[in-house]
């Protein structure tokens, strides 16, 4: 999450919040009264004290001395955006859900207009968003639907036999079975 301040007749200056240290986010834990994730999801919701936190311990880095009482940002010059990467992965968890293709055209419609306005870079989002809307859905390979499709074809695992094969190992999942791994990030 990108934190974004911008103090009156300046230019935005953009925080990162996944750069700090453990040490850092203990110090804004201490100072704002809050868990780490009940910071995290006060910046999803543009929570006054979580943003301030996070921009005054990085701030912190190039100004030392620093301190939390003296760094008292307006209310309005605070705002959260999500980061490329939160982009990207809320992208593709919707996408894998969508059914439809017209489902996808409205996914695109929506999210132009209302996730790029949440994204820290809204020319990535939106570049991002039409990309996986046109990338093709996980279909079948042309072989194996073609032997599908034809009757009374009995579809041999390896070319020289007409036996099914017995997998080497349980334990090794070739990559068309596997499915894909997800982050825990």
């Amino acid at each position: 999450m990108i934190v974004i301040y911008t103090p009156e007749g300046c230019e935005p200056q953009h925080y990162d919040a996944s750069t700090l240290r453990v040490s850092e986010a203990s110090i804004v834990q201490r100072t704002v009264d809050m868990k780490w994730q009940e910071i995290l999801k006060g910046l999803e919701e543009e929570d006054l004290d979580a943003m301030r936190g996070i921009v005054w311990v990085i701030k912190k880095r190039s100004e030392p001395s620093l301190r939390f009482g003296d760094f008292d940002p307006g209310v309005t010059e605070l705002v959260t955006r999500m980061d490329r990467r939160e982009v990207e992965a809320w992208v593709d968890e919707v996408l894998a859900a969508v059914d439809s293709q017209e489902d996808v055209e409205a996914f695109v419609k929506f999210a132009s207009e209302k996730v790029a306005v949440a994204a820290a870079d809204p020319e990535h989002a939106r570049a991002y968003i039409e990309a996986q809307a046109k990338a093709p859905k996980d279909e079948p390979e042309p072989e194996a639907a073609e032997a599908e499709q034809t009757p009374g074809h009995a579809s041999s695992p390896t070319p020289t036999s007409s036996e099914p094969a017995t997998a080497s190992s349980d334990s090794s999942p070739t990559s068309s079975t596997s499915l894909p791994e997800t982050s825990t990030s």
